[in-house]
């Protein structure tokens, strides 16, 4: 439980992408890694524990063995989920209502948003001088609310509604009174002037505390456990590690939840030129350094769905994955995961040396499932790869349920093929 807790500390101090990449910074640096950053040239010695941040939003932290290496051993998973973002000019001030103009990030269930505390966050590019500088801001209060229509005025409510984004997803933020508040609100919580913000990245987040609950506590619910659990884990299980003929990786992307086509998502030169930029700080040649990556292991980490106790017909019956069962091994023979026989068989074996139960997630025959980070990844940096997760419920739900045993499962195996 403490290691569960400390997961649900940093989920709740990490509402954006931004704070989870700035989180995961404090936390590598606390076990001993150094940051390198992407304009300057790198130094990096034979034992050294490194990290580098692109865009404010996504991590890529390496071991290095003490006498040279032959492959890489990555993990690689995400740390963005769906969200509202407000639009450029947010303020939609009425008659008698203030709201705010927002656009939908990523697949949620948008009803999970509706009449619960809602608070902002993000990331404001402000005049520094000449030139522009970052803040990272959090209101940390009850801001905003999306309130639902009475059901005397939609009778439909129960029977398949569909909400319009631009219409009943709006959240409200004071009356006619609080025209213009809220940029000043946000301005003070980031310590600059209004005047001084040029541009920003804000996006709403729950109020919700974390909780874990059910019999025995077997459950514990939150926001943002797609894909905040695997990333927490790949980096706790990093910071634990010793990288030994390998150089040991995490990578934590963004933007995977709206295709990752952005040069800090999966479908970029990030991963690419971190290998190879270490590569050759360690007098690697280029032949040497592709040799490295074709001799490769990647773990693609994203979560996995659990059965649901109320909807089982929606699950293959011979490939069902529970909470608390273990780590998903995830296939598709469309290749919408990576996993093929040899990298299923692989992890497999690293999990029966570190005492890890698997499971096997395949989507019935008839329902097509989502994708994830692992193929995208693999057309920049090809490598042997598996899809893996950890059963939850409610993916994309506002509020998340997992299993209290899992994520140590997954630290454990991860440990296992790094160690």
């Amino acid at each position: 439980m403490d290691r569960l807790e400390q997961f649900l500390n940093f989920a709740e101090q990490s509402p954006t992408a931004f704070h989870a990449a700035a989180g995961f910074r404090e936390m590598l640096r606390e076990a001993g890694f150094s940051e390198l950053k992407e304009t300057d040239p790198w130094l990096v010695d034979a034992g050294g524990k490194y990290f580098v941040v692109r865009n404010d939003s996504a991590v890529i932290a390496f071991e290095v063995p003490e006498t040279g290496f032959s492959s890489f051993r990555i993990v690689a998973a995400h740390g963005d989920s769906p969200a509202f973002k407000l639009k450029e000019h947010f303020e939609d001030a009425g008659e008698h209502y203030v709201r705010l103009n927002v656009e939908k990030y990523g697949g949620m269930i948008m009803s999970t948003w509706m009449d619960r505390p809602l608070s902002i966050a993000g990331r404001l590019a402000v005049r520094e001088g000449d030139g522009v500088g970052i803040r990272l801001v959090n209101l940390d209060r009850d801001a905003v609310l999306i309130p639902n229509q009475p059901i005397h005025f939609n009778r439909d409510i129960n029977d398949g509604f569909k909400y319009d984004p631009q219409t009943d997803l709006l959240p409200l933020y004071g009356d006619q009174d609080a025209k213009g508040g809220l940029m000043d609100e946000i301005a003070e919580a980031a310590g600059v002037r209004r005047e001084d913000i040029l541009s920003h990245d804000l996006f709403l987040y729950s109020r919700e505390r974390a909780s874990v609950w059910g019999a025995g506590d077997a459950f514990f619910s939150c926001g943002r456990i797609d894909d905040l659990e695997c990333a927490w884990a790949g980096m706790a299980a990093l910071a634990e590690s010793s990288a030994r003929e390998a150089v040991n990786v995490c990578a934590v992307f963004d933007n995977e939840e709206v295709g990752s086509s952005t040069r800090q998502g999966a479908d970029s030169s990030f991963l690419y030129d971190t290998l190879t930029r270490l590569g050759f700080a360690l007098g690697a040649s280029d032949g040497e350094i592709r040799a490295a990556v074709a001799g490769s292991f990647m773990v693609s980490a994203d979560n996995a769905h659990a059965v649901h106790p109320n909807h089982p017909e929606k699950f293959d019956k011979q490939n069902r994955t529970y909470m608390n069962r273990g780590v998903v091994i995830k296939h598709n023979a469309n290749q919408k995961y990576t996993t093929d026989a040899v990298s299923s068989a692989r992890f497999t074996l690293i999990c029966e040396r570190a005492g890890v139960p698997v499971q096997h997630f395949v989507n019935r025959s008839d329902l097509p499932g989502g994708s994830t980070l692992g193929n995208i990844s693999n057309t920049h940096v090809s490598m042997d790869t598996v899809d893996i997760g950890l059963a939850q419920l409610a993916m994309h739900s506002l509020y998340e349920t997992a299993g209290t045993k899992d994520l140590e499962y997954l630290i454990s195996a991860l440990k296992e093929m790094w160690n």
